[in-house]
């Protein structure tokens, strides 16, 4: 693409890449100057020229200038790289139909599922936590929600393929740092607002405030679906200039489930919509998988998909890897394998593994957690913990450079009556679980799900996922003299 494409009064020079990252060898590309957390571009202009770059896009003043390259001033480059990225790779998010779903659980849930259902009637994709999927293709997850240049080279990518619809993670992270901001969303989600990513955001306030940034700059004609049964859920769409449609279960809604019954292999629910009741049975399980469930309807609901087209499509959809995921291998126990690693997903998690499981019998927690992240929830973990398990494995959750004792013995400190044991390697974590588990227990392990990586001290390793763990630990280690 021609530069004089992208920006006026410029030269007429040939572009063929964006780059963000100084140390990638961008050919005749545009380098943005911008500053993150821990590093400002405007420190690395040179190793850009030496990696391709020919034009220069800075907000601060640059002392030495090379007579070949184009350097552009402007006051925000975050803007500027938003307007760029969306032009140069043919503003994809304007043909295509964009779900995009925020909250502090429920995400890839909820994201999942449109994707899914949403395949039937149009091509569809999904970017989010667990992968970039669309087509055939199955990517490694990036962020949760792209920085700006991937985020649009992947749904131009997602086009070039015959993509017509997308649900996209939005994480208030990527909100805040102005990831979406060119993106054309023709829905919004909201899931629900609990403790998280204060490492980040400081206050519940500000992390309150990048959430709702989303549902503040939808376009008129697009549809914000909100949870009304979270305390929030009105107040983040109160300056909405779209349409606004609810869902819940405790609450009025415009999509409310009047009575459910939750199992352990699958949900059956009544749905009431527009003076119509509909029956639907899924084997997705819990009580927060109804409201995942409802989010995701609702807003296919909008764009025209029937809650009859929708309710088929329910009863055996895609088990959503590493969210509320049952490891069946054989074994006479209950095996759960979910992300959760915040207090409200760890205690939605363990009341759901109480519900299934028999007096007499015991809830066996591993978790972990994250290493330089949010401190403050790590006690709070441990007390509700010790508030459903009957026994508690802490272990490695993306160490980092803590020391995973340590992290451990910080979430010991909420546990009080529960017996506890720290082993810092997880899979050893998990087969001493399935070693000591008898019939009818249920062990629930929290943290990574199905994420193939782990991050350690000099930086992301790979890891085989709980889910392949734990069924591996099940085939080797299950003492079969445990069954009834």
């Amino acid at each position: 693409m021609q530069l004089s494409k992208l920006f006026d009064n410029v030269p007429d020079i040939e572009i063929k890449s964006l780059m963000v990252d100084s140390r990638k060898k961008r050919p005749d590309s545009i380098f943005f100057c911008e500053k993150g957390m821990m590093f400002d571009g405007h420190r690395f202009v040179e190793q850009a020229i030496e990696n391709g770059a020919r034009v220069i896009v800075h907000s601060e003043p640059i002392d030495l200038r090379h007579p070949d390259i184009t350097y552009i001033r402007v006051k925000d480059v975050n803007a500027v790289l938003n307007q760029v990225a969306d032009a140069f790779y043919g503003y994809p998010s304007r043909n295509m139909l964009m779900f995009g779903v925020t909250g502090t659980n429920g995400k890839s849930t909820t994201a999942c599922i449109i994707k899914d259902v949403m395949n039937d009637y149009l091509p569809s994709g999904y970017i989010g936590t667990i992968s970039i999927e669309y087509g055939k293709i199955k990517l490694p997850p990036l962020l949760t929600t792209p920085d700006i240049d991937d985020l649009h080279g992947i749904l131009r990518d997602m086009i070039e393929a015959g993509i017509k619809c997308c649900a996209l993670e939005a994480s208030s992270i990527g909100i805040d740092q102005g990831r979406v901001d060119a993106i054309d969303f023709d829905v919004a989600i909201f899931t629900n607002f609990t403790h998280d990513h204060l490492d980040y955001h400081g206050t519940m306030e500000n992390y309150f405030a990048a959430k709702k940034e989303l549902f503040d700059s939808l376009k008129e004609t697009a549809v914000a679906v909100v949870n009304v049964d979270d305390p929030v859920g009105l107040k983040i769409v109160e300056d909405c200039k779209c349409k606004v449609v609810t869902y819940g279960i405790e609450n009025k809604a415009d999509y409310r489930v009047t009575k459910y019954q939750l199992l352990k292999d699958r949900t059956i629910f009544t749905l009431r919509c527009n003076d119509m009741e509909y029956e639907l049975e899924t084997n997705l399980v819990a009580k927060f998988n109804i409201y995942n469930l409802l989010g995701a309807i609702a807003a296919m609901n909008q764009k025209g998909i029937s809650i009859t087209q929708i309710v088929s499509k329910l009863k055996n959809i895609k088990q959503v890897e590493g969210r509320m995921q049952r490891i069946e291998a054989g074994q006479p126990f209950n095996v759960i394998v979910d992300f959760a690693h915040t207090p409200d997903g760890i205690e939605k998690l363990c009341r759901f593994a109480s519900a299934i499981t028999p007096k007499e019998k015991r809830i066996i927690a591993i978790t972990g957690s994250a290493g330089k992240r949010d401190t403050i929830k790590r006690p709070v973990f441990g007390e509700i913990l010790d508030k459903y398990a009957d026994m508690i494995i802490l272990t490695e959750d993306d160490p980092r450079d803590e020391d995973i004792v340590q992290i451990c013995n910080e979430i010991a400190k909420g546990i009080q009556n529960t017996p506890y044991i720290i082993i810092e390697d997880r899979y050893d974590a998990i087969r001493q679980a399935v070693e000591i588990a008898d019939a009818r227990d249920t062990i629930i392990i929290m943290g990574k799900g199905d994420e193939r990586f782990i991050y350690r001290e000099f930086g992301r390793e790979p890891y085989e996922g709980d889910d392949v763990l734990a069924k591996e630990a099940i085939e080797k280690f299950w003492n079969k003299d445990t069954e009834e």
